[in-house]
């Protein structure tokens, strides 16, 4: 390797690796709010299905993979992955149209949340059950700005996120490093085109649309994705989920700044109470049942 080729990653090297995820987590949330401040001008679906083309056009220029190598085994499972990746964001942007961004965060992290607890199968874990559904039951107390459609969509998305998660782990073996996920972003981009194109019309032809659809991918999937490679190679993968638990936070703070959603109370504390949760199941899980929540894009 030279001294050019070595020389950025050296620089990398130097930043510290919780950094590396709080820059990670912020790119996914910043990326979410530019989204959701264009659904007046874009539908959801086809903001979705420009996230996934750029996605999937950046991560195969940079992954160069072996597309005409692969089995028929590996194709079923980038097909799988790429389904849960898509309906993973499809649904958390429905919701995102439809509710506050960080309440639609918060009720996502619910599926990881819940995979962590049941893949640990320990008794003491029904705590931090019990101090998600105080979260989510103080969401009842403060209504304002939520809908029974949009809590749904966000529910629907954390069902996805945890089987990603389930997926994530053999796809890494059968697609390595950012392989799998330019093939499962391909795979969403494929089967949403046809309602992404029917709803967007010729808002889809707008080169700024497609210029801020290009940096939503950037931001809310390959450079977190990047990002969490390169600190997972330093950090311990109990600390890097610990960290994701961050994740409703910093999407309720990226609302405030870029939307002007401003939340009660209340629901502060509900977020409180769900990344307690996430915190306290992901600090108790055995090393060999923790789910790897956050190893790519998220929202």
């Amino acid at each position: 390797m030279s001294v050019a080729e070595s020389s950025p990653n050296r620089a990398v090297d130097r930043i510290p690796a919780t950094w590396l995820v709080v820059t990670s987590i912020l790119s996914v949330q910043v990326g979410a709010a530019i989204a959701k401040h264009l659904f007046g001008t874009i539908p959801a679906t086809s903001m979705v299905w420009l996230r996934l083309v750029s996605s999937a056009v950046v991560l195969l220029a940079l992954a160069r993979p072996r597309l005409t190598t692969r089995s028929g085994r590996d194709w079923v499972v980038a097909l799988l992955f790429g389904v849960m990746l898509l309906g993973m964001n499809w649904s958390i942007y429905q919701s995102f149209a439809r509710i506050p961004l960080g309440m639609a965060v918060t009720l996502e992290f619910l599926g990881p949340l819940t995979l962590s607890v049941v893949l640990s199968r320990r008794s003491s874990d029904l705590v931090w059950v019990g101090l998600a559904a105080v979260g989510v039951g103080l969401l009842g107390f403060t209504p304002h700005g939520l809908t029974w459609v949009g809590v749904g969509f966000a529910l629907a998305a954390g069902a996805f996120w945890a089987g990603y998660i389930v997926l994530a782990e053999r796809t890494g073996r059968t697609w390595p490093g950012l392989t799998g996920l330019a093939v499962a972003s391909l795979v969403g981009a494929v089967v949403l085109a046809g309602p992404a194109i029917g709803e967007g019309g010729s808002a889809l032809l707008d080169p700024a649309v497609i210029g801020i659809g290009l940096a939503v991918g950037l931001l809310s999937s390959v450079i977190p994705y990047s990002l969490e490679l390169m600190a997972l190679r330093r950090m311990n993968r109990r600390v890097f989920s610990v960290l994701m638990s961050l994740e409703p936070a910093a999407a309720a703070l990226a609302a405030m700044v870029l939307l002007r959603e401003w939340l009660a109370p209340l629901q502060w504390l509900a977020i409180a109470c769900v990344i307690g949760a996430s915190v306290g199941a992901t600090r108790a899980a055995r090393p060999a049942a923790m789910p790897t929540g956050a190893e790519g894009p998220t929202d």
